[in-house]
This record gives structure tokens, sequence and C-alpha cells, in this order.
């Protein structure tokens, strides 16, 4: 229970406040905590000795009269908050539980005045989020796999596919992905002699259990997420496939849209010979989805 006049509470509510980039003046925290002049400044002075031998420092500002700790900031500021959660928003990747408990989480970040100022930024969007129609819980399952990765341990779990139907497999998970509102789990089948990974989405995985036997991949085979999420689109596997392609279209778009297009010549303005690889079908489907900008060469 907070005591108003119990120094060890009152310094430590003025710390918290200080790490918050929140400001403390004198007349304020004399009024609030009720205490003299001089128990304030044995108060700051203190504070300041704690952050002597940091990288931090209580510094006084006239212009605003008032104490605030100068330094790297620890938290995010209310824009980096603000960017955050939009990306969760439109990501719609977590049921209503998950995203509302990492919004506020984020929100704390912020003293209370830049919350608000976030809140009502994001409140409309906040407020007409749409989850995605599985609506389950993914954290902690995200995390079980994530751990299953590190550790190299098999896993066994069963999987409903889009028709409804189960199946049990059990594998050696290499790495989880995200993409277009889905996490997916990439795992090696035990018998698996094919190039790449098969995909599965996380929310569609049940009754995961490690069953505490480990794997192992030679470092020469090591599989690398970034690697693999270069070249693969829409989640869609398969062998691994080499294509040329004239492109008439927006460069910068393209580029993003696969991260190994490389641009072998430009033939005119505006104009473009692309080589670019990606496992399965996803990619000659997305460039015969562009019209009259793709023209196939090989």
């Amino acid at each position: 229970m907070f005591i108003k006049n119990d120094k060890t509470s009152r310094v430590l509510r003025m710390n918290e406040r200080l790490n918050k980039g929140e400001y403390l003046r004198k007349q304020e925290i004399k009024k609030e905590f009720d205490i003299p002049s001089k128990t304030f400044d044995r108060d700051i002075k203190f504070l300041r000795e704690f952050y002597f031998e940091t990288d931090e420092k209580i510094v006084y500002d006239k212009t605003l009269n008032a104490y605030y700790l100068l330094s790297e900031p620890k938290r995010f500021t209310k824009k980096e908050v603000y960017a955050l959660c939009k990306i969760l928003i439109e990501s719609r990747a977590f049921n209503h539980y998950e995203f509302n408990a990492l919004i506020d989480k984020l929100l704390r970040q912020c003293n209370i005045k830049e919350s608000k100022e976030v809140s009502k930024l994001i409140g409309n969007q906040r407020l007409h989020y749409i989850e995605l129609k599985h609506g389950k819980d993914l954290i902690n399952r995200i995390w079980e796999i994530a751990t299953s990765v590190r550790n190299q341990n098999l896993i066994s779990f069963e999987y409903q596919r889009q028709d409804g139907t189960e199946k049990k497999h059990h594998v050696k998970p290499v790495g989880i992905v995200f993409s277009e509102f889905y996490f997916y789990l990439l795992a090696y089948h035990l018998d698996a002699n094919n190039d790449g990974p098969t995909i599965y989405r996380v929310d569609r995985v049940k009754n995961l259990l490690p069953d505490g036997e480990k794997f192992t991949i030679p470092y020469s085979e090591k599989f690398s997420e970034s690697e693999f999420y270069k070249r693969i689109l829409f989640m869609n596997t398969g062998e691994l496939q080499h294509i040329r392609f004239k492109y008439t279209g927006v460069l910068e778009a393209l580029l993003d849209r696969i991260p190994t297009a490389k641009i072998e010549q430009e033939v005119a303005e505006g104009e473009w010979i692309i080589r670019a690889e990606a496992f399965g079908e996803g990619l000659m489907m997305w460039l015969r989805s562009q019209g009259d900008a793709v023209k196939l060469l090989e």
C-alpha cells in the first residue's frame, strides 16, 4: 500500500515518472506528497546520485522550471507506439483479446498524456478491429514452436486442412514466418528429401507436443528463415523456380514485392528485363495477374 509520506514509496514514484519521460516540478511534488522544500531537495539529490555512475543524469530546465531524466530513450516514443499500433491493426494477426492486450501494453510505454493522444488517433480503428475467422489465441503457441525451433526438438501435432480433414504430423521445425495475415510454421518431414520445408498455418495446428527427441541439421545445410522468405510468395511451396521476364510496371513495387528480383537489363525507358527465383507457383501466379505489365521470357 502506498503511504504518502513514506520516503521509499515517494522516491520510487518520482523515479518512475522520470523514466516515463515526465517532468518533476518542485511545487507540484511538494503539494502532492505534502512535503517541505528541503525534503524535495534531498529526494532530487538522492536520485541524482543514483544516476551518477550511469549514462543518464537528472537535469534542471530553467525555462520549464522542472527536472527531467536525460538519457537514451528506454521506452518507445509516442510516434513509435503509434506506428506499431497501426502495424498491429492492419496485420489482423491476433484475435480481439490478444490484440487489445498488446495495444494496452504499447500504450503504457507512453506517459498518461501521450497515451491518451495515441489512443485518440487509433480509437476508431481499434474499436472496429476485425479479427480473423479462426479467432484463436496464438502468442503462446508461436512461442512453443519458436522454442522447439531453437532447441531443435522434434514436434508432433494434428493439422486441420482447409477442407476440414485432420492429419497427424511428426516434423523437424525450422522456422516461423508471418505473411498476409497468418503465422506459418516451416518444418521438414522426417523422411523428406525435397529442397524446401512444408508450410503449416499456425492457427490450424492442434495438440502440439514436443516429443523430447532432438534433430540435427549440418551447418552447411542450416535453414535460414530470411533467405526462405525471400523466395516464397503467398506461402506457396514447391520446387525452386528461376524465372526471367520483361516488366513495364512500377519498378519499386516489383522489387519490394519480390525480394529475389534482379534487374538484368533496362531495355528502354520504363522497361526492364528481370530475373527472379521462388518456391512453387506463387511467383508465376502473381506475374500472370499483372497483365500487360509482364511478358514471360523463360
